[in-house]
């Protein structure tokens, strides 16, 4: 097992009813700012339950944060938190607006240009704290450090984090999925069965608790994935979802292995090309990047083949049926696993800009073994069309 340090400080509040505990966890003399979305909080009953919990507490809100949050959007609330000295800010929503928080919070701390941040030119040493209420299980973003945001004016989408980013406390609801579209659910399974397979899908190794774990997160989301997109409404199925998804991405199964982000990376600049959703994009991506790297990583594609799909044969054999069962897995999660069936644009010049994107980056090598090169980048993306 390599070498590693653990550190998470996010207190999770897990269950039904628990909103009333909010004001417990912020201090009595706050003043706050609460972070949402498109107002879908309005919808499902959320906003009123954390504003009647918030009583008492002087409270000022900033709606209107997107789906893969923009860079231009957050820094208006940046502005709102150092006119109006904001003490603490509440992020009520999914992923995209934690990660829009958790920017915010580090742009505000920053005596530079907040820029800097995204482009990993400053690491945050300070931040504003910040807790959430989840709406939307996906991104794991409710308990760890990470961000991502993009960029309009350059069509980027960037990632940072810090151990100044972790929210305080998450309040984390199975019952909030009712609402949400059977799409969002769909992607919210597929982005946290990919936050698996980025830690999981590299190189054997002797780490055999991380590996397990992450076998049991995998089969979980396939067993109840298919479920609850079609039963929303089932609290026992919406709370293996909401928990799987905080698992995938806490930290936890990454501590002492080596891991492989390039397909997160590959997504990234799709999503900021042609606005797929990003667990669409990591659909597409997953498959050609395994054919593409099948050599290397053919162990492990045969140990998830054998240990998650119930396969047998020897390791080429099994690690071949293992990315057509994750096709269609991926299929029966209303994925569409290749880029032309996910937007109207030309894409003929894709796998062109992609290792452009990269190489103006100055990332020449990448993955666990720093063997997927630039040329690797194009065939990936061009297997993908």
């Amino acid at each position: 097992m390599l070498n590693f340090e653990f550190y998470n400080p996010t207190k999770i509040i897990f269950g039904k009813d628990q909103l009333h505990k909010l004001s417990k966890e912020i201090p009595q003399s706050s003043k706050i700012l609460m972070v949402y979305g498109g107002g879908s909080i309005f919808k499902n009953g959320v906003y009123d339950k954390v504003k009647s919990a918030l009583n008492g507490f002087e409270v000022l809100e900033f709606g209107g944060v997107e789906p893969n949050p923009y860079y231009e959007t957050l820094m208006k609330a940046v502005e709102i938190i150092n006119k109006e000295k904001i003490d603490f800010v509440l992020a009520v929503g999914g992923g995209s607006v934690i990660d829009g928080v958790k920017f915010i919070v580090a742009a505000v701390a920053y005596q530079g240009n907040p820029l800097d941040i995204l482009y990993r030119k400053h690491r945050p040493v300070k931040a504003l704290p910040f807790g959430t209420v989840l709406t939307l299980p996906a991104t794991g973003s409710e308990m760890n450090s990470g961000s991502v945001v993009s960029i309009k004016a350059t069509q980027e989408k960037l990632s940072f984090g810090s151990e100044v980013t972790f929210p305080k406390f998450s309040f984390c609801d199975p019952t909030v999925i009712i609402s949400l579209p059977r799409r969002q659910i769909q992607n919210g399974v597929i982005d946290a069965f990919s936050h698996v397979l980025e830690q999981y899908l590299t190189y054997k190794h002797d780490a055999v608790l991380q590996d397990k774990i992450s076998e049991s997160i995998l089969k979980t989301l396939i067993e109840v994935g298919p479920k609850v997109a079609e039963n929303p409404n089932d609290y026992v199925l919406a709370s293996d979802f909401m928990w799987c998804c905080t698992m995938a991405l806490n930290g936890l199964i990454s501590k002492g292995v080596p891991t492989d982000w390039v397909t997160h990376m590959i997504g990234h600049e799709l999503t900021a090309l042609y606005g797929i959703d990003h667990a669409r994009t990591l659909a597409i991506i997953f498959p050609s990047l395994y054919r593409v790297m099948f050599d290397s990583k053919k162990e492990k594609l045969a140990q998830l083949g054998k240990e998650v799909f119930g396969l047998s044969g020897n390791d080429d054999e099994a690690a071949q049926q293992t990315i057509l069962e994750l096709e269609k897995f991926f299929h029966t999660m209303g994925m569409k696993t290749k880029i032309h069936q996910n937007t109207t644009e030309d894409i003929s010049k894709t796998a062109d800009f992609i290792k452009d994107r990269f190489e103006k980056r100055r990332v020449s090598v990448m993955g666990e073994k720093q063997n997927i090169t630039l040329d690797k980048i194009k065939e990936i993306v061009s297997l993908s069309y």
